[in-house]
């Protein structure tokens, strides 16, 4: 097996030894989903919502959660705690580069995004009869820009933070934030036009995600800004990261 190989496999051991990370990142929105559909006003359909359940309607904050959780929460507190303990110094003297250490967390956390909705839309439509995306093609094309602009926030976060518990601190007030406009803390229908318009443009989309979910187009400028969010902080984060 090649060093790379050994070190993804070990990365992908340590996440699954840490119940706290696979409850949150995989379990956790897919038990929401599970607790809102057992009450049945929330499965039946209302103008309020487009003449979907609100289940329906709260499904693509859900995947919010379920993305930013492992990308802007986990996953820098880990390379930054590598870095403050050594681990990524030690690693510049063995044929498993610092490098091959970065690349192994990515992988990990890209596959637990996956594996997290996949688990939660799969609940949705089976259990909950939600409807699955009208718009594949435009669902997946938000999905995928949605990732890798999180996954690039949460590398330029471990590449600044000077510790752990910095990384924690800076990554939980972007969690917030991002969990805050994406309609997970308080329904969207609920927050103000104002915010909702905000939230719109804020990775990972979950107006392009709503959009495309329901049968729509995601709009062009919400896509290019999940892009260049995903070029900027990824190019900032190699320039900035620090192996030591």
């Amino acid at each position: 097996m090649s060093p790379f190989g050994r070190i993804l496999r070990t990365e992908s051991k340590l996440f699954l030894r840490d119940p706290a990370a696979v409850i949150t990142t995989i379990a956790m929105p897919t038990v929401i989903l599970v607790i809102l559909g057992l009450i049945p006003a929330l499965r039946e359909t209302d103008e309020k919502f487009g003449g979907q359940s609100f289940l329906t309607y709260f499904l693509p904050s859900l995947l919010v959660f379920s993305l930013a959780v492992a990308g802007v929460n986990l996953m820098p507190q880990a390379l930054a705690g590598y870095r403050e303990r050594g681990v990524l110094r030690r690693l510049a003297t063995t044929p498993a580069s610092p490098a091959a250490l970065l690349a192994a967390q990515l992988v990990v956390h890209l596959l637990a995004m996956l594996v997290s909705a996949v688990l939660l839309i799969t609940v949705g439509i089976v259990a909950f009869d939600v409807p699955g995306p009208k718009n594949p093609v435009g669902f997946a094309v938000t999905f995928v820009l949605g990732i890798g602009s999180l996954l690039a926030i949460g590398l330029l976060v471990a590449a600044v933070a000077p510790s752990a518990r910095a990384a924690g601190g800076l990554a939980g007030v972007l969690f917030m934030l991002i969990m805050f406009f994406g309609g997970v803390y308080l329904p969207r229908f609920l927050l103000p036009d104002f915010l909702n318009r905000i939230g719109a443009y804020l990775p990972p989309g979950v107006q392009a995600l709503f959009d495309s979910w329901a049968g729509g187009s995601p709009q062009p400028v919400h896509l290019a800004i999940m892009a260049g969010v995903a070029l900027a902080a990824g190019t900032a984060a190699a320039k900035l990261f620090r192996w030591q």
